[in-house]
């Protein structure tokens, strides 16, 4: 990239942007591609981005209905750990979690990765044995964790207040290596990077059929942009993953809630990590900007919408307020919703289908973001090789069938 001084940049920005290159092409589609992705997310652009960098095929499209990163990936709260209870899930989380440590020099972009810690709060005696049950668990199977005491707790997290309120701090887990990314430049990242390596990237082209073959394989699909031909197609669609996949015959054991988050007005540098409660229902952390970013749970309600009912933010902004008082008189800014897809399980599905060359990456609740790098790396394996990478085979669609379930229930934090 050409550098550009503070000063050459403002002149460009004056003038309207001219000059400035695109970040990605805008392709028309093309008629037949080796590959197609459903979804222009962070996990599809980055699947994408690994199968042409890693296995040679290029001749991909990403086929997005609206705007590239305009679903989860730009609707999220941006958290990042991987200090999961099972084995199976803290190996494909701290895959990604290896990969975010050295992604924005891989993408030559700059992500705003920053390892500020997790902080995961206990408020009752069962919190504390679930939580230090993840600490061991994580400990054996060689992800980063540990044990703090409330005075410890506070000490990591100043701001917090941790007794005289009604769910007093008995304690917490530390996960150090977890933090925070830029989620629209991970999309932008993705974007960038694959389409340097000859994948199509096409906006505002909606999936409205699955082509299938006398023998039932993947033929194509059909667009609102045409037809396209190909024979290995991979939906990542988050929330509309059940939609996609019904249009071949597949029905996924999923449920698509809200959930919601919100920000404050900025303010200086006041907060140092990343603060979750599962009892009182609300996680917290300050971005680059100064805004403090908030999350709560999932609504009651099944629902395709991006937004939700009004009382379950005013319900976090309530825990936010009774954990960190010096809050209590910030202004919100915005708040807004995406839509999460839940597994029985709370875990991803990762792999085939029984549709031959149609595979599936979805169900990944509110831990979509956080697995992104490791997601879209195993997923591209296993589209290129038409079998699982050893990471993801745990995480086939057969185990609801076969009952080897991986209950991540406890583990997916607040909004499960």
């Amino acid at each position: 990239m050409t550098p550009f001084s503070a000063l050459s940049l403002l002149r460009m920005g004056l003038r309207g942007q001219r000059g400035w290159q695109p970040q990605w092409r805008s392709p028309d589609p093309k008629s037949y591609y080796d590959a197609i992705i459903v979804g222009g997310g962070g996990h599809g652009l980055g699947t994408a981005y690994y199968l042409a960098r890693e296995h040679g095929i290029t001749n991909v499209a990403v086929l997005e209905k609206s705007w590239i990163g305009g679903g989860n990936t730009g609707r999220n709260t941006t958290i990042i750990r991987s200090n999961y209870l099972f084995a199976e899930s803290a190996a494909l989380y701290d895959h990604a979690l290896k990969l975010w440590e050295g992604l924005s020099q891989a993408l030559n972009y700059n992500l705003m990765f920053s390892q500020r810690g997790v902080l995961m709060l206990a408020h009752t005696v069962h919190d504390m044995q679930v939580s230090q049950r993840h600490v061991h668990a994580n400990r054996a199977a060689g992800v980063d964790n540990e044990w703090l005491s409330p005075a410890e707790a506070h000490a990591f997290c100043p701001p917090l207040k941790i007794d005289d309120i009604r769910y007093p701090v008995l304690g917490a887990a530390l996960q150090r290596r977890g933090g925070t990314a830029r989620h629209d430049a991970v999309a932008w990242g993705y974007a960038r990077g694959a389409d340097a390596l000859g994948v199509d990237i096409i906006e505002n082209c909606e999936v409205t059929g699955i082509r299938l073959g006398p023998s039932g394989a993947v033929e194509g699909v059909d667009t609102t942009r045409g037809p396209i031909r190909t024979q290995r197609l991979g939906v990542v669609a988050a929330g509309h993953s059940s939609v996609i996949l019904r249009m071949a015959g597949v029905r996924l054991p999923l449920e698509s809630y809200p959930l919601q988050a919100l920000v404050s007005e900025p303010v200086k540098p006041v907060f140092p990590c990343v603060v979750m409660s599962n009892t009182i229902h609300a996680y917290i952390s300050q971005s680059d900007k100064g805004e403090l970013v908030i999350g709560a749970g999932t609504d009651a309600y099944t629902s395709y919408t991006q937004r939700g009912a009004l009382h379950i933010p005013s319900h976090a902004l309530e825990a936010i307020c009774e954990l960190f008082p010096m809050f209590r008189r910030l202004r919100m800014l915005r708040n807004w919703g995406g839509i999460v897809d839940v597994s029985p399980d709370r875990s991803p599905i990762i792999g085939r289908t029984p549709v031959p060359g149609l595979y599936v990456n979805c169900g990944w609740g509110t831990g979509g973001f956080k697995a992104t790098p490791g997601s879209a790396h195993l997923f591209a394996w296993t589209m290129a090789h038409d079998e699982p990478h050893p990471i993801n085979a745990p995480f086939t669609l057969e185990r609801f069938r076969d009952g080897t379930l991986i209950d991540e229930a406890a583990a997916a934090a607040v909004a499960h």
